[in-house]
């Protein structure tokens, strides 16, 4: 059984994702803190009913009851696009980085990321824990 195929489990795939990008995006935000005309980016707040919205199938998609006997439906394409982070502070030569919110964005993605490593964690032990032949603990 491949773990992708299952929700709840594609579902934790692309909050990784996104947690993964937008640390990326603070990480290059904190190490141009210093470039003249310099605007930080991030991410859209990651929303639950989006995420949602695209694993369903539509109604009219017929069930797949042999391999091979129709295509599955595509999966959407799941890429994060970056936007321009508002605008708190912007010294004389137009940069906009402040530091001490980048930290504090780091530090929410990474509280969100412990997160998502728990339920992950948990969801995979309930798995094993169905798995096994009744009696063995």
């Amino acid at each position: 059984m491949n773990l992708a195929e299952i929700p709840l489990f594609s579902m934790l795939k692309g909050r990784f994702g996104h947690l993964g990008e937008r640390q990326r995006l603070i990480s290059q935000n904190v190490a141009n803190s210093d470039t003249p005309g310099y605007t930080p980016t991030d991410l859209q707040a990651y929303s639950f009913r989006a995420q949602m919205q695209s694993q369903m199938r539509p109604v009219t998609t017929q069930a797949v009851t042999q391999v091979g006997h129709m295509a599955p439906a595509a999966r959407p394409n799941t890429t994060f696009r970056p936007i321009q982070a508002k605008d708190s502070e912007t010294t004389l030569d137009g940069n906009s980085v402040v530091l001490e919110e980048e930290m504090m964005k780091m530090a929410e993605a990474r509280m969100n990321y412990d997160a998502a490593i728990s339920f992950y964690q948990k969801s995979l032990a309930m798995l094993r824990m169905a798995s096994r032949a009744p009696g063995r603990g």
